[in-house]
């Protein structure tokens, strides 16, 4: 496998599963030092035994607590003098407190608001700070959800922080490119992971599913691959973007969900 990644910095939070553990590996398969950021060290160090052969750390990450977030920046920064990549994955929101705007309260939206957007403010703010001051470039990865631009029928404070998000992915895109710094975000839609599991009953994946031209959810590493590519060179003349990794969700005529076989 080509080390396309090497001597590289980087930095996935709420890596100890799903997306964020499937684009941590990723990273450091491809050559990167990677610094996996979490609450939970134990689940990190099972991580770090696991694959002896990658460069995988442990660096504390609260996203409940904004100096936690600064904290995590400065504890790599200093370490390392540099970070190349951030990869802002942290994202959730509780599905009993956040629905329609009939059933949310406005307290319960406005926290999941700040607690989706801060996280990747703070962090990409830190970086910026430190990365700038030493003339360095660097790529931020965010990652959003479909739910962003294609309006969801519950979650009405996840899918508006995100929406938040990639309106600040792009500022960000427009105000550090001056520094060669990027910044660009992942749309994924269904993907496989424990949460998806957890929190969606099995109608709405089957709903889900059927207005989707490719007719699966996704896997993890399809996130991980996109992650990749923008933290790689391969995508060094690409900031602003924001890439669907959806299966075509959101894309298509409602009567496709009327299409079960290939023509």
């Amino acid at each position: 496998m080509e080390k396309i990644l090497s001597n590289k910095i980087a930095i996935v939070t709420a890596s100890s599963k799903g997306i964020g553990l499937a684009s941590a590996i990723k990273l450091a398969k491809h050559g990167a030092k990677v610094y996996m950021a979490a609450r939970n060290e134990e689940s990190i160090k099972q991580q770090i035994i696991e694959n002896p052969d990658l460069n995988l750390n442990f660096v504390y990450f609260d996203a409940t607590n904004k100096e936690s977030i600064k904290s995590m920046i400065k504890t790599v920064f200093e370490k390392e003098k540099k970070i190349d990549i951030l990869v802002n994955n942290y994202g959730g929101s509780n599905p009993i407190l956040d629905k329609t705007i009939l059933d949310t309260n406005y307290e319960d939206y406005l926290n999941t608001i700040d607690l989706n957007l801060s996280s990747v403010f703070i962090a990409s703010q830190e970086l910026c700070k430190y990365m700038t001051n030493k003339q360095l470039p660097a790529t931020i990865v965010n990652i959003s959800t479909i739910g962003s631009v294609v309006p969801d029928i519950s979650r009405i404070g996840y899918t508006s922080s995100k929406a938040a998000i990639n309106s600040l992915t792009q500022n960000i895109a427009t105000q550090m490119g001056i520094y060669n710094i990027r910044c660009n975000a992942i749309l994924p839609g269904l993907i496989h992971t424990d949460a998806v599991k957890q929190n969606l009953n099995e109608k709405f994946i089957k709903t889900f599913k059927s207005f989707t031209p490719l007719k699966q959810d996704g896997m993890a590493d399809d996130i991980a691959n996109a992650v990749l590519y923008f933290a790689s060179d391969m995508s060094k003349y690409v900031t602003g973007q924001l890439l669907e990794v959806s299966g075509g969700f959101g894309k298509v005529s409602p009567l496709i969900s009327l299409i079960n076989t290939k023509n």
